[in-house]
C-alpha cells in the first residue's frame, strides 16, 4: 500500500514551530523534516528552500484572509483595516517564530520575511478583496502604498501580545488614516471630466 503524501501544510507548521524554538539561521530542510515527521524527499517535492517554505505560509494567510468576505457599505479604508486585521489575526500565534526569522535574516530581513514578489501580490490581493483595482500604474502606486503601511502595523504586531491586539489596531489605523490624508485619491473614483456644453449658434 502506496503511503500518502502529506502535504505542505504540516511542513510550514514543522518550519514555523522549529523557527521559535531552535532559530532560523541554523535550521536545515533536514531538521524540519525530522520534526513534521515527513520524509525529506517529500519535503524537497514541495520545497527547495526555506524561502519556498515561507512562500507557502504566505499564500496561507492569504488564503484566510479571503475566506472572511467584506462588509457591505463599508468605505475602503474600513474594508482594508479589516482585512488586514484578519491576516494579523491569522498570524497571532506565529508571532514568536516570525519575530526570529526576521532577526536572524540578515542585511535584509523585511525581504526575506515578506518574499518579495509574492508579497506584493498578497499586497494586491489585499485591495482586491476590499473592492480596490490593483492594475495598471494607478494601482501599481496603490500597491506600494499599501506594502508601506502593512509594514509599519506589521512592527507594531510583532511586539503586541494583547489578547485584542489593541496596539496593532491603533497604528493600522493611524497609517491609514495617514494615507488617505497623503494621497486622498487612493480610496476614491476620479471623478469624470465635466463636458463643456456646445453653444448654440443658431
Amino acid at each position: 500500500m502506496v503511503k500518502k503524501p502529506h502535504g505542505p501544510d504540516p511542513i510550514v507548521n514543522a518550519a514555523l514551530s522549529l523557527a521559535a524554538e531552535r532559530g532560523w539561521r541554523g535550521l536545515a530542510l533536514a531538521d524540519i523534516a525530522e520534526r513534521a515527521k515527513v520524509p525529506l524527499t517529500e519535503v524537497v517535492e514541495h520545497f527547495n528552500s526555506k524561502a519556498d517554505i515561507l512562500d507557502a505560509y504566505i499564500r496561507r494567510i492569504d488564503q484566510r484572509m479571503l475566506e472572511g468576505g467584506i462588509e457591505a457599505g463599508e468605505s475602503p479604508r474600513d474594508r482594508l483595516f479589516d482585512i488586514i486585521m484578519r491576516r494579523f489575526d491569522a498570524m497571532a500565534g506565529d508571532r514568536r517564530a516570525l519575530r526570529t526569522i526576521l532577526r536572524q535574516s540578515g542585511d535584509d530581513p523585511w525581504a526575506v520575511l515578506c518574499g518579495g514578489t509574492r508579497f506584493l501580490k498578497s499586497m494586491a490581493l489585499t485591495l482586491e478583496t476590499g473592492g480596490i483595482s490593483s492594475s495598471g500604474l494607478r494601482g501599481l502606486a496603490l500597491i506600494h502604498g499599501l506594502t508601506a503601511v502593512y509594514l509599519y502595523a506589521f512592527k507594531t504586531f510583532l511586539d503586541d501580545d494583547s489578547e485584542d491586539h489593541a496596539r496593532t489596531m491603533a497604528a493600522l489605523d493611524k497609517a491609514l488614516r495617514r494615507a488617505e490624508d497623503f494621497s486622498s485619491f487612493i480610496w476614491r473614483r476620479r471623478a469624470p471630466p465635466q463636458t463643456t456644453p456646445t453653444p448654440d449658434f443658431r
